[in-house]
């Protein structure tokens, strides 16, 4: 039997947005594969909600029904068997896009979202032009950029939609001035986050460079807290990262958060600082 863990871990989000993924490109039905795999509706959609966690044998029949074969086969079974496990550490390039999956069903699920980025403008509220900037740098071949930058667009969606998740970003004033790509790449990524943040689920506080140390020097993080689960920090590097819900950890990156808000600019004097770079960049055209 499938066990109950209410979509609690990281792993688990993980492993139903991928079963889901491979439902929906299968082009099977919810009801179809569940016949084919002599299960109720209501198990598969559980499975695809992430309410319950297949056991590995279960995915194993449900990838078989869906014709997935090989390696993905195996990295689905394998993210199953340890999906109940609360801490997760993904390194090297292959375990990324279950980590990425992590983070999409964190932003959908969560009530709130903390990010403190202190190089660079948080995803959620990237612009595509300022998201493909990254990846081409990053060097990611010409078909990957799109599809990771249709994929930030759709991510955005939680901010915006009818019932918006609440995000406070903390921005590192280091990244408001970088030059990611071309000009008007960023003239317009600058004009995006002021615009966002008159909204009111979103509010951007900047931190000004060069003020000492805090705890926002140890690195970047994003903190998510959900209606009906634990919190969770997740930690994402350049080829690796952690989701950590540990109860102690989540308490000191919540204090993380107060520090980092003594020291950072109002919305207010936030969207004063973002206009006078704006208009800064269009003087020097």
């Amino acid at each position: 039997m499938p066990v109950d863990t209410n979509g609690v871990t990281p792993r688990a989000r993980a492993l139903a947005a991928a079963i889901r993924t491979v439902r929906e490109r299968s082009g099977v039905s919810g009801r179809e594969l569940s016949r084919r795999l002599g299960l109720s509706h209501g198990t598969v959609s559980h499975w695809e909600t992430g309410r319950r966690v297949p056991t590995p044998e279960d995915v194993a029949s449900l990838l078989t029904a869906a014709g997935v074969t090989g390696k993905e086969k195996q990295r689905l079974v394998e993210l199953a068997r340890h999906a109940s496990e609360p801490n997760w550490l993904t390194v090297g390039m292959p375990g990324i896009p279950h980590q990425l999956a992590g983070a999409v069903e964190c932003e959908r699920s969560a009530s709130s979202i903390v990010e403190w980025a202190p190089s660079v403008i948080p995803g959620l509220l990237q612009t595509s032009e300022y998201a493909r900037a990254i990846s081409t740098v990053g060097g990611l071949p010409a078909h990957e950029v799109e599809s990771r930058v249709m994929l930030r667009i759709a991510r955005r969606e939680v901010v915006v939609r009818k019932n918006p998740v609440h995000f406070l970003a903390l921005i590192g004033e280091d990244a408001l001035r970088d030059n990611i790509g071309a000009p008007e790449t960023m003239r317009e990524q600058l004009q995006y986050l002021l615009d966002l943040n008159t909204l009111e689920n979103v509010s951007v506080h900047v931190v000004p460079p060069r003020i000492g140390w805090h705890p926002g020097l140890v690195g970047p993080f994003v903190l998510y807290d959900f209606p009906d689960a634990p919190s969770v920090v997740h930690f994402e590097h350049y080829s690796s990262g952690a989701f950590v819900p540990d109860e102690d950890d989540v308490q000191a990156y919540r204090h993380a958060i107060d520090s980092i808000l003594k020291i950072s600019r109002s919305p207010d004097i936030t969207a004063k600082l973002i206009a006078e770079i704006i208009d800064g960049m269009e003087h020097t055209r």
